[in-house]
């Protein structure tokens, strides 16, 4: 079977703990396809994943409006934090995620964007609208690559960009960022399980995708999933929302 996840999900390490139970108490084997939310939920709407995670609630919301989706459920959260180089060149650091995007603009500070159609780029994008500001190439770069690589490209540069805590905490060796603006209620990033529309897609593995969802938002894999990092990073890397109303 085939499981469309965010690079996010992926490049924090959780499948790789998680999955590998499921797959022994089913017999299934989970494909895993990591890209963008957009891109995850075009293989949805092609009837090309028989389950998806994704964290773009807007998309998700048109997913399930235009009769893409079975059914939309929480699967857990994290938050998006701003990083940077220690110098932070714009003072951005400690300020609220919109004050320390103008500060960005209005420094010309180099800002790195994954501008790949997944759930951080169109928060990033939202998030620059909110703030008033519209990027200007001269500072304003786009990698089209993955959350770890467009990370390592931010370092590299010494610039700017969102992204997952998840993700920055589990390249946090390699990569010469600094978090510099967390917390804000702009930041809070939900995860959602999407079960395509199995009536439109004959082919897809319906009863797999139903037992994955089931497992991942069983009691036992939420804990899992709130304890995931702990140990290794200090906190947890995500929070299980499958109780949540």
């Amino acid at each position: 079977m085939v499981l469309a996840t965010t690079t996010s999900v992926r490049d924090a390490g959780l499948l790789e703990a998680i999955l590998p139970t499921f797959e022994r108490e089913t017999g299934l084997r989970v494909k895993v396809i990591a890209v963008g939310s957009g891109q995850a939920m075009e293989l949805g709407r092609r009837g090309e994943a028989d389950i998806l995670i994704v964290h773009d609630a807007e998309g998700e919301l048109e997913f399930m409006r235009a009769g893409h989706g079975e059914a939309r459920r929480a699967l857990m959260r994290n938050r998006f934090v701003l990083v940077g180089s220690p110098e932070d060149p714009a003072n951005a650091r400690g300020l609220d995620v919109l004050a320390a995007l103008r500060r960005i603009a209005e420094h010309g500070s180099t800002f790195v964007s994954r501008a790949d159609r997944s759930g951080t780029h169109t928060r990033e994008r939202r998030l620059w609208s909110l703030a008033g500001v519209e990027p200007e190439p001269t500072w304003y770069r786009e990698s089209g690559q993955s959350m770890s690589a467009t990370l390592q490209i931010a370092s590299e540069l010494r610039a700017y960009t969102l992204a997952d805590i998840g993700t920055v905490l589990a390249h946090r060796g390699p990569v010469e960022l600094e978090v510099l603006v967390s917390g804000d209620t702009l930041l809070v990033n939900p995860y959602h399980i999407l079960l395509p529309s199995y009536a439109r897609f004959a082919w897809l593995n319906a009863e797999g995708g139903r037992q994955l969802a089931r497992y991942l938002r069983d009691p036992a894999t939420q804990a899992r999933i709130t304890a995931y990092g702990r140990d290794r990073y200090g906190e947890p890397l995500f929070e299980g929302t499958a109780a949540e109303p």
